[in-house]
């Protein structure tokens, strides 16, 4: 394979073409994570300027599982790594070096596939002392350096590489980090974001990151995000769960979705490995990780940042990533973690981690400019030139977590305060979660535990269009045999309800009234009933809600109004 700039030629149009394809760029992944990174890079090969591309899949990664697929659902045109091998490219463009990239008849262009070079990788680098994309193994064949350009987010990897591969140094390029400049751009985002991930009115999201191998978060302490789902108040925190796809492609989405389930049955968000991480970060306002390009990212947006897992025994002990492990803040898992996201946020201190950011993160919001500056001049003997304009970087997509119908069981506590308002703090419960009761226990009929239905002292009905009529399933269940049971509650619509309670036989139809032009409050069942189980057990009387009752999950506040019906 020839690196050197090929003569200017013609490429005859196909007369089965509707628009000229003039030049001819091949995308290589190894992983679902370098595709997806690659899927960035090509956007900004514009196919205005006669530009075909077309994917093939470098063989030999233990983390290749779900690329075929991956490439089919994005129905990008795909070519066996034979067919890649027996064509002509201007250029292949690739998120990870590999010595059998040198088969390609074409220029290779190689970048990072995170937030730079940082992970040691012996088995691929054969050099305890080099991270993975700049060490002499993978980027030397045959005593000539395989790549035509290789690319950095920041001056100071190509100081390393001096180090690990200097004969590499020349075609080296300061290119910045295109997903870095997306990320940016899609800042104002944030509440469309939020909105998708199901956290407005109050609630506030932590983002639990964890990288690959033993030394990431998940193989830390795999049951941590199951401990924290279940450790903060469900109205007024959400937890979502970003996994590196190496974890995705090594152990299958069934085992990785068993694994989660009891997590998820408890209201865990799960964003897929395809996409979605980015718009999380944005959304978060905690990062809960270790030493994954992920949480590094989350340190630039300034979010409040604990590690679960440094990963240092596994990082270039030079490498910005490195310094940002040895300066975060630290989660005890086994602590309370309640306590510690707060006082984490009460001590941010964004200044603490910026160095290790500035240290990888350069040429910021130029990222665009600077890959199409490297790799247009492979395309000009096709007498394409480099567009006028500099590319203006796309929002990432909204997220579509993947997520369960949610929980129906609660560990309830709350309090009657001075001024008349019920605060309500509810934690969902796990099957074999062996934890003492804070309160007491409300479900909705959904739940199938036996033990807790019969122990629930509230019971809801969520779905309205159901086959008893409200009133006579609220009869129905007071007067069974289950003492327990203080309040049952049926959904009449998004904004009322209708109640019994059992102590003294009263029947409410509750609903939450709007100013006019607001959209409808929405009035959930199971925590209207808990917060009139609150009110009873402060010895208040059903009379005495008259007058309305004012109900407070952390930020949030809900005015409901009763009357009492016929």
């Amino acid at each position: 394979m020839s690196l050197l700039p090929r003569r200017r030629t013609s490429r005859r149009r196909s007369r089965w073409n509707t628009v000229p394809e003039d030049a001819h760029v091949l995308g290589v992944a190894r992983t679902l994570t370098s595709a997806t990174r690659l899927m960035d890079v090509m956007r900004l090969l514009r196919p205005e300027d006669g530009i075909a591309v077309s994917y093939t899949v470098n063989p030999g990664s233990v983390f290749a599982d779900g690329l075929a697929d991956y490439f089919d659902g994005l129905g990008a045109r795909v070519l066996s790594w034979r067919e890649a091998r027996r064509q002509r490219f201007d250029l292949a463009v690739a998120c990870a070096v590999h010595p059998s990239m040198r088969q390609l008849d074409a220029p290779l262009m190689v970048m990072p596939h995170g937030a730079g070079y940082n992970r040691l990788v012996t088995e691929s680098t054969g050099d305890p002392g080099a991270p993975a994309g700049l060490s002499r193994r993978e980027l030397m064949r045959g005593g000539r350096v395989l790549p035509a350009a290789i690319g950095v987010s920041h001056e100071e990897q190509i100081a390393r590489l001096a180090r690990t591969c200097p004969q590499a140094v020349p075609v080296a390029h300061l290119i910045g980090d295109y997903c870095w400049d997306r990320i940016e751009q899609s800042r104002p985002r944030r509440d469309l974001y939020r909105a998708r991930l199901g956290v407005g009115q109050g609630r506030r999201l932590v983002v639990v990151n964890s990288t690959w191998s033993e030394h990431s978060l998940l193989g830390r302490h795999p049951d941590l995000p199951a401990k924290l789902v279940t450790a903060l108040p469900a109205d007024e925190f959400a937890v979502a769960l970003v996994l590196h796809p190496n974890v995705w492609a090594r152990h299958s989405r069934h085992r990785v979705h068993q694994r989660l389930a009891r997590a998820m049955d408890a209201g865990l968000l799960v964003l897929p490995p395809e996409e979605g991480w980015r718009a999380a970060l944005i959304a978060s306002d905690w990062v809960v990780g270790d030493h994954g390009s992920t949480t590094f990212y989350s340190a630039a947006l300034h979010r409040v940042l604990l590690l679960a897992a440094t990963g240092l025994d596994e990082l270039d002990p030079a490498s910005p990533t490195a310094a940002l492990s040895r300066a975060a803040p630290r989660l005890d898992p086994d602590g309370d973690l309640l306590a510690q996201l707060l006082a984490a946020a009460e001590q941010h201190s964004p200044q603490r981690l910026q160095a290790p950011v500035d240290g990888q993160l350069e040429a910021r919001g130029e990222a665009g400019r600077r890959l199409q500056e490297v790799m247009y001049p492979f395309l000009a003997h096709r007498n394409i030139t480099l567009p006028a304009d500099p590319p203006v970087p796309d929002p990432v997509p909204e997220p579509r977590p993947e997520r369960h119908v949610g929980p129906t069981a609660y560990d309830v506590t709350g309090e009657v305060l001075p001024d008349g308002s019920v605060a309500v703090r509810r934690w969902p419960v796990l099957a074999h979660d062996h934890e003492e009761s804070r309160g007491f226990l409300a479900v909705t009929e959904q739940e199938t535990h036996r033990l807790w239905r019969s122990s629930a002292e509230v019971l809801a009905r969520t779905v309205i269009d159901a086959e008893l009529a409200p009133a006579d399933w609220l009869r129905d269940r007071i007067h069974s045999p289950r003492a327990s049971l203080d309040v049952a509650v049926a959904a009449l619509s998004e904004d009322r309800c209708l109640l019994l309670l059992r102590r003294c036989g009263t029947l409410l139809e509750a609903h939450a009234p709007r100013a006019y032009g607001d959209p409808v409050p929405r009035l959930d069942p199971l925590l209207l009933g808990a917060a009139v189980q609150v009110w009873l057990n402060a010895r208040r009387t059903a009379g005495e809600l008259s007058g309305g009752l004012v109900v407070r999950t952390g930020r949030r506040t809900l005015n409901v109004a009763f009357t009492w019906p016929p």
